[in-house]
């Protein structure tokens, strides 16, 4: 018999090395090394949780070795394959998985509790059935909030079984978002209720009937807090969720006496809750607000009626000749065309004509926070040329040609408005530039569905078109300057 002193000296390494981790995510240069860090640290925990069942002669550690083998070769495949346009999708169903995860372990635990027989009533019991209720609360709510938010970021989802259209594609649901006034009711009363079960499960903890209806209510719950928000608020969303998802990892540490699950449960939770304030300050919200006053609208899209013609990229080309500043202000689009290599080529050739270049970064640029930081970084830009929103408006009205690649809503004059889907967002004031370039395939409107009067002012120059081939071309019109 091992000495139990020895898998929690393990626990502690284990846990050191997720805090020195997540320590060194904080900067661009040593996130590799962090991330890395951090997956070793899990991959010893798990080494030490095999043993530990080895040595306390627990039955089938196989089969757990074989489910590990399987989650692993899926997760890989999934992480290699997905896009960085799908990065976002991606995170939202990775957090649904842990708080699934979570959620399961809890049930399996209630479950073999009540069949192995409950004991005398005491303290070990209530804290014991507090953790699975909280446990079974937060995790049911973050895996079915997060396949809502998954598909919310997606656009929708695919009817598998349904006819297929002219170009030979399923049929495409979008997924609503819906947020009438009395449903912020609902979710107060199904949460009152998710309380009331757990208090229930703790005073008749041999009644399965309470375990079940608390993860029906926990699931609906989940559903209903995600589906009335959209817009720009979603990675506000996807962060809490991230949050609840440690949370769920954290109550269960407490179900099955894991140390080391509490305290990764522990630093996900904190550090997920402080990105969502961090978002939240960014977005000029309120949490409260985010959840329950449902920004994202109703989800009706503005109709597009007016008209604006597009330029070339000679035309832009001339504009640039002689420009001091240029300021590059990513979006999604340019995810979505993998532009980020033609954004590079272009900042060096203003650079050798002796421009400054600098990048505009919205905090929710590309639906995620850090999508265009991590595509910039893939194609070399220079991490101190990426300017935060808060840092680079400052230099709109001195600048030459703000140049905008596929971003919409974070470019938004309305948002100035206080009203609507983006009503009091902080925006990137491209604007205020002398000249504003726009690349994007059409004039229709962004995630939040807001039309934007920027594209119709007559500073502005429309480059339609794949950002990536408009990059390419108007590479090769600067080269003939």
């Amino acid at each position: 018999m091992v000495d139990p002193v020895l898998w929690d000296i393990g626990y502690l390494i284990s846990a050191s090395m997720f805090i020195v981790g997540i320590k060194r995510l904080s900067s661009p240069r040593t996130a590799p090394s962090g991330n890395r860090l951090g997956a070793q640290g899990m991959f010893l925990a798990v080494i030490i949780t095999l043993l530990k069942l080895q040595s306390d002669g627990i039955i089938g550690w196989e089969l757990i070795v074989t489910g590990l083998a399987i989650g692993s070769l899926i997760g890989y495949l999934m992480a290699t394959k997905v896009e960085m346009t799908g990065m976002p999708e991606l995170v939202a169903l990775f957090n649904g998985f842990g708080g699934a995860a979570s959620a399961l372990v809890g049930l399996s635990e209630a479950l073999k509790r009540i069949t192995e027989g409950v004991p005398e009533p005491g303290v070990e019991l209530y804290a014991t059935w507090t953790a699975i209720g909280l446990s079974a609360l937060v995790g049911w709510i973050t895996l079915s909030g997060s396949l809502v938010a998954m598909m919310k970021l997606k656009g929708g989802f695919y009817v598998p079984l349904s006819k297929k259209d002219d170009r030979g594609r399923r049929r495409w649901i979008s997924f609503p978002t819906w947020g009438p006034p009395w449903l912020n009711y609902v979710k107060v009363a199904l949460l009152l209720s998710a309380l009331l079960l757990i208090v229930l499960t703790i005073q008749e903890p041999e009644d399965k009937r309470w375990v079940y209806s608390l993860v029906a209510t926990s699931t609906l719950l989940g559903i209903l807090f995600v589906i009335p928000i959209g817009g720009a608020d979603m990675p506000v969303v996807v962060s809490l969720l991230n949050s609840l998802s440690g949370i769920a990892a954290a109550f269960t540490g407490f179900v099955i006496g894991n140390n080391v699950l509490i305290i990764a449960g522990s630093m996900v939770g904190a550090a997920g809750l402080i990105l969502t304030f961090i978002m939240c300050k960014a977005m000029n919200r309120e949490l409260f607000d985010v959840l329950f006053k449902a920004f994202g609208g109703s989800g009706d899209r503005d109709q597009l009626t007016r008209t604006k013609v597009g330029s070339d990229p000679e035309e832009v080309a001339m504009v640039l000749d002689g420009a001091q500043k240029v300021i590059v202000v990513p979006g999604y689009g340019m995810a979505v065309s993998q532009s980020q290599h033609a954004v590079k080529e272009f900042a060096d050739l203003m650079e050798s004509l002796d421009c400054e270049v600098l990048y505009g970064i919205h905090p929710v640029a590309g639906r995620m926070p850090g999508h265009m930081n991590v595509l910039l970084a893939e194609a070399n830009v220079p991490y101190e040329k990426l300017i935060e929103m808060s840092e680079i408006n400052s230099e709109f009205p001195d600048c030459d040609v703000a140049l905008v690649i596929g971003a919409n809503d974070t470019t938004n004059p309305a948002a100035r408005s206080g009203e609507g889907p983006l009503g009091g967002m902080p925006i990137l004031d491209v604007d205020k530039a002398s000249v504003v370039v726009i690349i994007k395939r059409s004039l229709s409107v962004g995630y939040a569905g807001v039309d934007n009067d920027l594209f119709y002012m007559d500073k502005t120059m429309m480059l339609f078109g794949d950002g990536k081939k408009m990059m390419n071309e108007l590479n090769s019109a600067v080269k003939e300057i």
